[in-house]
């Protein structure tokens, strides 16, 4: 008897009970759902290149912390690398007007999602860009995971 292997999610966020949560309700919903730190990332404890091209989620929650700008700017070079080219993201954050101020435009490809925390919200905003993924995936072939 052959499995579907369950699709990939992950969890980036500084507060473990947020983390505990969202995979809970992740896992209830059929995903393999991992988690990890934000601010290991960011300081290299954390090899998050490493993470995505061998685990491959076809979905992230990353959360965005004060100091807004240099977290989003960081973020901008994770949301660049070519494993997660057609990997859907959703962004949460404290302060989302303060967020959206600061990303304007640039936001088309993520969803960002501010407090107080809606669990079912994040995470059926995430099912929802993960199947618009996979329909514009299915049209246009499949992903690559080499950098163009």
């Amino acid at each position: 008897m052959s499995t579907t292997p369950l699709a990939t999610v992950a969890v980036f966020n500084a507060s473990d009970d947020t983390v505990e949560m969202l995979v809970s309700l992740l896992t209830m919903r059929g995903y393999r759902a991992l988690a990890g730190k934000a601010d290991e990332v960011k300081s290299g404890v954390f090899d998050f290149f490493e993470f995505v091209t061998t685990q491959g989620p076809v979905g992230i929650i990353w959360d965005i912390a004060p100091p807004y700008d240099r977290n989003w700017t960081f973020f901008k070079l994770i949301k660049a690398l070519a494993p997660l080219r057609d990997c859907a993201l959703v962004v949460t954050t404290t302060n989302k007007q303060h967020l959206d101020r600061l990303v304007g435009a640039e936001s088309g490809a993520i969803e960002l999602v501010g407090k107080p925390y809606d669990l079912e919200l994040i995470v059926s905003t995430l099912e929802r860009m993960i199947e618009e993924r996979a329909r514009s995936t299915n049209q246009s072939g499949p992903r690559s995971l080499t950098a163009s």
